[in-house]
């Protein structure tokens, strides 16, 4: 989905996903139309002193659920930045935070293996929450008893920052609680291990929440069921990557440079598209007199209306901007590259910035086939060796 830089903070970037602007309005009518049994609520827990009514009428409901809703999300980010500041502390970079439908996302380029520090970062959110709950409290007692519309809105964002540190903390990995599950866990197992069962756990209070979401016809649940599912997913596949191709170099599964197929600077769409066709490739590096010039893709060409296909080259719709990785570096960076750049291929280079090959998905994805299959059939082996 399309994002929007917002600014950012301790030199981190914040952005807003589109989604974002599709979920604001949805908690804002959800607060606004529960303001009366919401201000009845603090009354009863906090003798709020709130009168209801007071804040019924007219177009407040809408204007303190906007307010509510604006207030929540910038808590969000405040949690997001308190495992961001952490994982700065222990020399992780933070790519960004991002504000999306299911509430922010604070993406840190590598997660520690050392359990401390894991620990240390997953609890660092759900620690600013209740230090933005505890605080929100606090303004509310000294506010002014006839003051209805700070007190609703400050009682409400004090439950709810608190709500919210509890909910992460559950075991969804990889929610806070999931990675605060895993890091207890390796302290004595291996990453990996604790990776494992983390990921399991997680699966199944995904499906439990979804199981809820669905006799409760509550499409939010449901939504926040299936990312855990899907991140947990993700984090046992990164797991095993890691496993298998740490510490082994992008020379040993990428493309040499005398195999690649690459298209001239001056060939047509056309061409290219033909050539695409025959070869079944949907990227290729572009050489003018042997110098690598740019990538192109079949997402650059797709918008060539065909009667212009024969006079428009590669080198009117290559992407000039070309993302490298240098021949020693880590398969785990290439993948972290392709990740962060949004990309299907990286362009491997030696230290005279001379081509030497080009890696893919696709590469990453055959080799970690390969080596799962190689872990499978040496467990059999030792299985039967053991029997």
């Amino acid at each position: 989905m399309r994002r929007f830089r917002l600014g950012s903070v301790f030199g981190i970037p914040i952005e807003l996903d589109i989604t974002f602007l599709l979920i604001i309005p949805i908690f804002a009518y959800l607060i606004g139309s529960q303001v009366v049994p919401t201000a009845n609520l603090l009354n009863m827990v906090w003798d709020a002193q709130i009168a209801p009514q007071a804040l019924a009428s007219g177009s407040t409901p809408w204007i303190l659920g906007t307010i509510a809703a604006l207030g929540l999300f910038v808590g969000v980010v405040l949690h997001e930045l308190g495992h961001s500041l952490v994982a700065l502390h222990f020399g992780y970079a933070i790519e960004s935070i991002t504000l999306w439908i299911l509430g922010g996302i604070a993406s840190i380029t590598d997660m520690p293996e050392d359990w401390r520090q894991e620990l240390l970062i997953a609890v660092a959110g759900p620690f600013v929450s209740i230090l933005l709950g505890v605080g929100c409290y606090l303004i509310f007692l000294v506010l002014p008893e006839t003051f209805y519309a700070g007190r609703f809105v400050l009682g409400y964002l004090a439950i709810l920052n608190v709500a919210l540190a509890a909910f992460n903390l559950l075991p969804g990995f990889p929610m806070d609680g999931g990675r605060v599950l895993r890091a207890l866990l390796a302290r004595t197992r291996s990453h990996r291990r604790a990776t494992q069962i983390a990921v399991t756990v997680g699966k199944g209070f995904a499906l439990f929440l979804g199981f809820i979401g669905l006799l409760g016809f509550n499409i939010i649940l449901i939504g926040i069921a299936l990312f855990i599912y899907v991140g947990a997913s993700s984090e046992m596949q990164q797991q095993l990557l890691e496993d298998a191709f740490k510490g082994v170099s992008v020379r040993k599964i990428m493309t040499p440079a005398e195999d690649l197929d690459t298209v001239a600077a001056g060939t047509s769409i056309s061409e290219l598209l033909e050539q695409m066709f025959r070869q079944r490739h949907v990227g290729y590096p572009v050489v003018d007199d042997g110098t690598v010039v740019g990538m192109i893709t079949l997402d650059d060409i797709s918008s060539v209306p065909p009667i212009e296909r024969d006079a428009i080259t590669a080198a009117d719709m290559m992407e000039t901007d070309l993302k490298t990785i240098a021949t020693t570096a880590d398969i785990i960076d290439a993948l972290s590259e392709l990740q962060r750049n949004k990309i299907g291929r990286l362009l491997v280079m030696d230290t005279d910035d001379e081509l030497t090959g080009m890696i893919t998905r696709t590469d990453l994805t055959r080799a970690l086939s390969i080596a799962n299959q190689i872990e499978s059939t040496d467990y059999a082996n030792s299985g039967q060796r053991n029997s």
